[in-house]
């Protein structure tokens, strides 16, 4: 049962990180992210996509919640996306908490 709690404990931190990411990246450019890699520069393409990786589950769960209630797309569809993001959440929530633990001295 704990094992549990820790893994639900850092699928939330990853999304957390993913809402937190987005919306910085929505407040610098004024429009939503999105899975979108066209910087015209080298620079510009990495950033693009190292927020994409990070802010994915963010950028999942708007884009069916959005789909949900805009386009009635089915509820499965969302049941699925909300799975895929959860997902993604963990893995970026594993490697957000190994770097907090890293900066905090315990790793």
């Amino acid at each position: 049962m704990l094992d549990l709690l820790i893994v639900g404990y850092i699928a939330c931190a990853g999304f957390v990180a993913a809402g937190l990411l987005g919306s910085l990246y929505q407040l610098v450019t004024n429009q939503p992210p999105k899975f979108n890699f066209s910087g015209t520069t080298l620079v510009g393409f990495v950033a693009g996509v190292l927020v994409c990786v990070f802010a994915g589950p963010f950028i999942i769960m708007r884009n069916a919640i959005r789909g949900r209630r805009i386009e009635n797309r089915p509820l499965g569809w969302l049941v699925a996306s909300s799975t895929i993001a959860g997902m993604w959440s963990m893995c970026s929530g594993l490697m957000v908490m190994n770097v907090a633990l890293i900066v905090a001295g315990y790793a």
